[in-house]
């Protein structure tokens, strides 16, 4: 996924965005809602991490003003207040989940993919694809012929963003701006090379190219 991180604490969003980065999503970090609201303009994400105690604002307002505006991106809200009336006001603003800091970061990669998953309108982590590969989305699993097969991060972020939309054709730039930040270097082949290796672990059948526009995944 292409994820919207909005945190100005250096060391905890340092933290943060290294560990989802690690899981082999793209990550843009914001340190302020004027930073966040330059970023919506510009790029599509697939979701968005939000604290709620900004030095221009507060997270709830700019939920909010999201949410009016008929943004329907997914929101995981990150934040220190921990009180019964703090997670209903996020939830009935506008948020999708809502994650009281200190947390562990492994629930937070469940919570990135269940979120997901739910907009994706498939709660169930078990995929078939064709070709007889069976992938396990909660636990990042992948088994062809009963053998499990090892992907990397990468890898993992291109098979995800093809589950979630399945049936649909993604174009190789949606490809990159969902393995990429902002200002990284992507080579001409990047794509191809992973979708290459993709097809050497689940099978060639799994993913179609349709030749002028993308490719789409093959699920049973």
């Amino acid at each position: 996924m292409r994820v919207l991180f909005v945190e100005d604490d250096a060391v905890l969003g340092e933290a943060i965005r290294d560990h989802v980065a690690a899981d082999g999503h793209a990550v843009d970090w914001s340190r302020s809602i004027g930073d966040a609201a330059s970023h919506l303009d510009v790029a599509a994400y697939d979701l968005v991490l939000l604290d709620l105690q900004l030095p221009d604002g507060k997270g709830l307002d700019f939920l909010k003003r999201l949410r009016r505006a008929g943004n329907v991106t997914p929101v995981i809200i990150l934040t220190a207040r921990d009180q019964l009336a703090d997670r209903i006001e996020g939830l009935n603003s506008g948020a999708d989940d809502y994650l009281v800091k200190p947390f562990d970061l492994g629930e937070l990669s469940a919570r990135l993919l269940a979120v997901s998953r739910r907009y994706a309108g498939n709660p169930n982590p078990i995929v078939r694809l064709t070709g007889g590969a069976e992938v396990d989305l909660a636990k990042r699993l992948v088994l062809v012929s009963g053998v499990q097969a090892t992907l990397t991060g990468r890898e993992w972020a291109v098979l995800e963003l093809f589950l979630h939309r399945p049936g649909m054709v993604i174009s190789k730039r949606q490809v990159e701006d969902a393995l990429y930040a902002f200002g990284a270097e992507i080579e001409s082949n990047t794509v191809e090379v992973y979708i290459s290796r993709l097809r050497r672990k689940i099978g060639r059948d799994a993913i179609v190219t349709m030749r002028g526009l993308g490719y789409r995944v093959a699920i049973q």
